[in-house]
């Protein structure tokens, strides 16, 4: 059973992961061993539980206890630490939104192609450093038929409390590992078996329903980062690049929602 402990003191040692840190210091908190993230939600937490990830503790609102938290404090069974909102929010720097936050000790990541041995459609984020983005991105890859998610290391970081909670959880469910390099090293997708198609607002674009692309057997579908889009390599060097007809002048959309728009079209599963 879950120790419920109820804390005055926002400088008590064993509260350290819950006070304001940037990514950075949460990743290396544990060093030499795994570092830290801190997952934001129950729904969020049970879906990080169900993944196998390990908790540490969980911070919840004394009224939370019993109610949205309670589910997850009884699975997690580890200490769950306590207070009225007002101190929580000065321990933790912002008022929580939905119930608990946990502290959650990270898994080593497996190599692009061990992650992707299998799968025939996968996304891969080129410099996409909005946190909600990725996050919204995951969302749509978990529900619509996309089996992996490569991201360059320039990428926000998907188990950033943002991006985990925008997911609601499916960045646990999507397998998910770096590229090395900022750009998208299309030597490995190649030689993985996949046929990689850039979205572009280029001259040559294949329009996104174009039957050869649901042809391929293995497909990679790259996303860039808003404003800039992909690198003029990743293009050059694309098997593919495909655009989304659009109406009203309007010439792009955000790479959240064109992520969604692509996933449904190119994805082998369907709802």
């Amino acid at each position: 059973m879950a120790e419920i402990i109820e804390f005055t003191d926002i400088n008590a040692p064993e509260l350290a992961m819950y006070r304001p840190m940037r990514e950075g210091q949460l990743l290396h908190f544990c060093e030499p061993e795994a570092g830290v993230f801190l997952a934001e939600s129950p729904k969020v937490i049970e879906r990080a539980l169900r993944g196998g990830y390990e908790p540490l503790s969980i911070l919840c609102e004394r009224r939370d206890i019993t109610g949205e938290a309670a589910d997850v404090i009884a699975r997690a069974g580890v200490p769950a630490y306590t207070a009225d909102s007002d101190l929580i929010t000065e321990l933790t720097g912002f008022r929580l939104i939905r119930g608990a936050i946990c502290a959650m000790r990270r898994r080593p990541l497996p190599a692009p192609d061990e992650l992707c041995r299998g799968a025939r459609r996968i996304a891969v984020l080129e410099n996409v450093v909005n946190p909600t983005n990725v996050g919204a991105i995951f969302r749509s890859a978990a529900a619509l038929g996309i089996e992996a998610v490569l991201l360059t290391d320039t990428c926000s970081d998907p188990l950033y409390r943002r991006s985990s909670r925008v997911s609601m959880g499916t960045v646990f469910q999507v397998p998910w590992t770096y590229m090395s390099g900022a750009l998208t090293d299309m030597k490995l997708l190649h030689g993985m078996g996949f046929k990689t198609a850039a979205m572009a607002l280029v001259k040559d674009s294949v329009d996104i329903d174009d039957k050869r692309l649901n042809s391929e057997e293995r497909l990679a579908v790259i996303l860039g980062a808003e404003g800039d889009g992909l690198s003029e390599q990743t293009i050059a060097a694309s098997d593919y690049t495909i655009c989304i007809p659009m109406s009203n002048e309007v010439d792009s959309l955000n790479v959240a929602a064109a992520s969604a728009v692509a996933f449904w079209q190119l994805g082998k599963k369907r709802i």
